[in-house]
């Protein structure tokens, strides 16, 4: 039997249109093969095989009706979406009891545009509560595992989103980014994940975390079907104001490699504390394959990069706290039965509604927002961003792109990390380009050298030119490969 999850976007639409199979059956092998792999994974919270089946059917009427030329490069590709993304007639529980019984009435524009591209849409993904963490392991229903080592974290919060790309299950899965949450969890899964520029993608129909630092993007094996994905998602959306015109072709300048390109290199990035020496020489090593290339590497400064983590926890939670003030019990959510107030039962609903990572995250929020603390806090975490945003912006003056670590360490136990503080670090080194709205992507590059567990390499872009760390991924994807499938999930696979 074929195995579908092993195949790229590119590999699909070459076996469709040959007849060598049909979408129906790609959506079946994927179908099966979720309830196959999922139950050692727990990636899926749902499955939507009547979507799948029916969004198959439509791709192959029309191949049948020999208008194939209108069927996009995505047509027939499995794919998943994190569960913070409606999709109407499914849940969105953003894997809270709080949203536990909740049914989308509504599809989300980024969900959409993947339908419209005639994707097989295979159901909705696990991720941390309200996407509040960076290992998975605060949803409600269960943690989801590496499929590189199930006693291990996939990272978070998009963690679904990237085991179900690199366990096999799903072609492309789409998460979303608020400090680091898409790239986080690619480094730790080995599988290439991008999170574009701030407004390429709409938001409108995903649950917000922080409004102002949120970003969808997309999961793959290769650059080139990330790079289809963004063309699929990326433009005005009327529906979200803060969406752009994007008339881009992402795959454009991927074969033009990495010659005469510059690459920005960040001395307090590969000599912050913490930064495991597995991860810093694999950086450093990608350096040198793209110098020898033809790329140039220079040092740029980002002297106010040390301050992002303590601005994103203002702005985070504060955004947070507004963001999830409507989740009451009243209008939708958990109502906690039993109460003869209205004030009584909004307090109830909302302590067992949320888990301790939410209600920490809200607590702080209030605190912050509070009379007499908002100037303290808020206002100069606003400054801070203004710094940053500079920051990069006179460093992309120098560089076409930056070089730099996604995590500090590979893929941590189960468990093993329970001080929150110390769960925070894990994204010190993608915070600051949410705070500043950059693209940024971890570029996959292979295994560390002591761990043996994936390893990668973040690629930063100027905003709106997410082209440039595209075009330097394609380049240490002819040096390292593509992204494989875990092995425990890819034997026997043709």
């Amino acid at each position: 039997m074929t195995e579908f999850g092993c195949m790229d976007a590119r590999q699909i639409a070459q076996g469709l249109r040959a007849h060598d199979f049909t979408a129906r059956e790609v959506a079946e092998g994927a179908l099966s093969r979720v309830e196959e792999v999922d139950a050692r994974v727990n990636a899926f919270l749902e499955v939507t095989p009547e979507l799948a089946l029916a969004a198959a059917d439509k791709v192959d009427a029309a191949l049948a009706a020999g208008s194939d030329e209108d069927l996009g490069p995505l047509a027939g590709v499995p794919v998943a979406f994190k569960d913070n993304m409606n999709l109407v007639g499914t849940h969105t529980t953003c894997a809270s009891r709080m949203l536990e019984n909740y049914v989308s009435p509504y599809t989300a524009t980024c969900v959409q545009k993947m339908l419209d591209a005639g994707t097989i849409p295979l159901g909705k993904l696990n991720m941390d509560e309200f996407a509040f963490g960076s290992s998975t392991e605060t949803s409600a229903f269960g943690v989801t595992k590496n499929p590189w080592d199930l006693e291990r974290v996939p990272g978070g919060s998009s963690g679904g989103s990237a085991a179900a790309v690199a366990s096999g299950m799903a072609v492309i899965a789409l998460g979303s980014d608020t400090g680091g949450s898409i790239r986080q969890p690619g480094c730790f899964t080995g599988t290439v994940a991008v999170k574009p520029t701030y407004g390429v993608v709409s938001r409108y129909g995903i649950v917000a975390f922080g409004s102002s630092l949120d970003q969808v993007g997309p999961f793959s094996h290769t650059v080139r079907d990330a790079a289809l994905a963004l063309n699929a998602l990326s433009g005005r959306d009327p529906r979200d104001c803060t969406s752009q015109e994007c008339t881009v072709d992402f795959t454009a300048n991927l074969d033009e490699g990495a010659a005469g390109m510059k690459i920005g290199i960040v001395p307090e990035f590969m000599h912050a504390q913490g930064l495991e020496p597995e991860m810093a020489a694999a950086v450093e090593e990608a350096a040198a394959k793209l110098e020898a290339a033809g790329a140039s590497l220079v040092e740029v400064e980002l002297p106010n990069a040390q301050a992002a983590m303590s601005a994103y926890y203002v702005l985070g939670p504060c955004e947070a706290f507004s963001n999830l003030s409507r989740f009451d019990g009243v209008r939708y959510g958990y109502q906690d039965p039993g109460h003869k107030d209205l004030n009584s039962q909004d307090d109830a609903s909302r302590a067992k509604g949320f888990g301790p990572e939410a209600r920490r995250r809200i607590m702080l929020g209030s605190y912050l927002l509070s009379a007499g603390v908002y100037d303290t806090y808020y206002y100069p975490a606003q400054q801070v961003r203004t710094l940053i945003t500079a920051d990069y912006k006179r460093a992309f003056e120098k560089v076409d792109a930056i070089l730099a670590p996604v995590s500090p360490r590979t893929a941590f136990k189960i468990g093993e990390v329970s001080d929150p503080t110390t769960m925070y670090l894990s994204d010190i080194f993608t915070i600051s380009i949410n705070i500043a709205g950059n693209g940024g992507m971890n570029m996959p590059l292979g295994f560390g050298r002591d761990s043996g567990l994936p390893v990668g390499c973040q690629l930063i872009a100027p905003p709106f030119k997410d082209e440039n760390m595209l075009r330097v991924a394609a380049e240490l994807e002819r040096i390292y490969g593509s992204a494989p499938v875990a092995p425990e999930f890819a034997e026997g696979r043709e």
